[in-house]
Order: structure tokens, then C-alpha cells, then sequence
């Protein structure tokens, strides 16, 4: 039997920024399915007061997700207050590239989001968006290679260990710690 996948956005409306319900879930199922999370139920809330572009995932017990986020999250750069599918993309798929690593037991021993180090995340990030690259998400690589070099310093040492992480398939969160520690020492 086919299961039905609901897709749900709050606010319906929309009054600080110019986005639309409808248009968000569909990006949504484009990027479930780009993560291979094309089966769960996803809700997710918008602080439509926040320029923020933070974003958090939570795995409920029934395996639905529940997303929270500013609409900084969402928003256009070069148009403000806009809607655009590619950051939307690029957010919501890394945020949930994370909880699917936790959920395949490869990063079970990780800190709960709130408790990673900055360096942690820019390295987790980095493992993410490569992933997220190779299966056809457009990113640009040298904003997430500067992103990581802010966390751990401007080296071909560095740059060695950022690539290890883009190009990688299959870490641990313990693999993932090493490589970064090693990057960590070499500033």
C-alpha cells in the first residue's frame, strides 16, 4: 500500500515576508526525496520574525520531523524577504543529512546539536553539503571550503582536511571528530 507523505508549513500565511505555504511544502518534498527521506512526515514552523537562518529538526517517535526555523532559513540574499528554493535546499538538506546520520546509528555517539562546537558543525557541514553535492544539490564549494577555514584556520592542512571531509561517503562521528581535530592542531 502507498503511504501518503504530508508536508505541512505555519504559518499559512505569511505577513512579514513574502513566501508562500504552498510553494515551501513543494521544496520541501524536492529536498525529502534528494535525502532519501521521501517517506516521513514533515511539519515545519517558520518564525516569519526571524532573520535568522537558523534551522533545528527534531525526529519524532513515529518518525515524522518536526522543523523550526527563522525565515532567514528560506530567504533570497539577493532579495530580501523573498522566498528561495536553493537556500531552502541547502538549509533544510544538511539540517536533515545530520539527523540521518544520527538515525543510521554512523553518528549515534554525537552531541545533541545545541552542544556541537561551531568547528564541529562547520566540519559536519562540510561532510553534508558533499554529500548533498554528489546527488545533485547545486552548492557552491568554495563558500562551504571558507566556512570551514574560518573554524580552523586559512592552510593546505586545512584545505587536506576539508576535502576529506566533502569527498567522503561513510564517516563516523568519531572519524569526523578525528580528521577534525587533526585540522584543529595544525592552526
Amino acid at each position: 500500500r502507498l503511504r501518503v507523505v504530508t508536508v505541512t508549513v505555519e504559518p499559512r500565511e505569511f505577513r512579514y515576508v513574502m513566501f508562500d505555504a504552498a510553494e515551501i511544502e513543494r521544496a520541501l518534498v524536492d529536498v525529502l526525496e534528494l535525502v532519501g527521506f521521501a517517506a516521513r512526515d514533515v511539519h515545519l514552523s517558520i518564525d516569519e520574525a526571524s532573520t535568522l537562518a537558523a534551522i533545528r529538526a527534531e525526529e519524532r517517535a513515529d518518525g515524522s520531523l518536526l522543523l523550526s526555523a527563522g525565515s532567514g532559513a528560506f530567504e533570497d540574499t539577493r532579495r530580501l524577504r523573498s522566498f528561495s528554493p536553493s537556500v531552502t535546499a541547502t538549509n533544510v538538506g544538511r539540517v536533515l543529512m545530520r539527523v540521518g546520520d544520527r538515525a543510521d546509528g554512523s553518528f549515534a555517539d554525537a552531541p545533541a546539536d545545541a552542544e556541537l562546537t561551531r568547528a564541529q558543525m562547520a566540519a559536519w557541514d562540510t561532510y553534508s553539503m558533499g554529500r548533498l553535492a554528489r546527488r545533485g544539490l547545486a552548492v557552491h564549494p568554495p563558500r562551504w571550503r571558507y566556512a570551514f577555514r574560518n573554524r580552523y584556520g586559512f592552510s593546505d592542512e586545512t584545505d587536506i582536511a576539508f576535502d576529506r571531509l566533502w569527498n567522503a561517503t561513510q564517516l563516523t562521528w568519531a572519524t569526523l571528530v578525528a580528521i577534525s581535530e587533526t585540522a584543529a592542531s595544525l592552526r
